[in-house]
């Protein structure tokens, strides 16, 4: 393998305890991936929430290594698509690959690898639950590949996509993706309800790792509310959200 860093990519990650330490070398024999730049690793790992408890030690988050490694697993999973679907057009590859790289995908990456029990925390976002957020494991997994990227280049990140990512694309485990707007606008219609309307109503987080909250309206009255990196996803769960809202009306005006 070749290593890619240069010494304007390596992070302080100062005095970790021993026992982290040898916690994050478990995590790479279990992946069998060795960093060359350690550092790297802790940092793809480092919550705000933990930089903010231990100001005085200088450590960095890990929200500019998920910005890199946003961009970076969208090239791999688009190289991957481009060769082995020449049957697809572009939109049809588009599609594949935002399920592909979408939040409950990354989510499930993520938790195959156990990479929650692995991310550094505060205190207060451990209490409330951190760990097990979607959107902090999502983050974790784009992070990790970025640092991969830094520490040895694509060559290596596409190796281990094949094996924690591509195999499921092959099988189809995203063959079935679902237009949730327009199925959200099906059942809409069919009831003859009125038009819907998707409003942002927040933007989170910083510019390189936006997160846009997104609430879809039947006539005025919110039907259901999405968090997304796009307002595409947002607008998408959004209306998964409505869906299921609109089937449980049915289930119990049945009962």
């Amino acid at each position: 393998m070749k290593n890619k860093r240069t010494s304007k990519e390596t992070v302080s990650h100062p005095t970790l305890p021993q026992a982290v330490r040898e916690k994050f070398s478990t995590l790479q024999q279990k992946l069998d991936v060795q960093f060359h730049d350690e550092n790297l690793l802790y940092n793809a790992f480092t919550h705000s929430s933990y930089v903010n408890e231990h100001r005085r030690k200088k450590f960095s988050d890990n929200e500019r290594l998920e910005f890199l490694g946003d961009a970076v697993l969208e090239l791999g999973v688009s190289k991957f698509l481009f060769r082995t679907e020449p049957a697809k057009s572009e939109g049809e590859l588009t599609k594949l690959r935002a399920a592909i790289v979408c939040e409950p995908s990354l989510v499930k990456f993520s938790n195959e690898l156990n990479f929650g029990d692995y991310i550094l925390l505060g205190k207060g976002e451990e209490l409330t639950g951190g760990r097990m957020r979607p959107a902090l494991l999502a983050d974790v997994f784009e992070a990790y590949i970025g640092a991969l990227y830094l520490d040895q280049g694509m060559e290596v990140v596409e190796e281990f996509l094949k094996r924690i990512v591509f195999p499921k694309i092959s099988i189809g485990a995203f063959s079935h993706v679902t237009d949730y707007k327009s199925r959200l606008q099906e059942l809409v219609q069919q009831k003859n309800n009125g038009p819907l309307q998707y409003e942002v109503i927040e933007e989170k987080g910083p510019a390189h790792a936006k997160k846009f909250v997104t609430v879809v309206n039947l006539n005025e009255q919110p039907l259901g509310k999405g968090i997304g990196k796009s307002k595409k996803e947002a607008e998408q769960e959004a209306a998964r959200r409505a869906i299921e809202h609109l089937l449980m009306q049915t289930t119990e005006g049945e009962n």
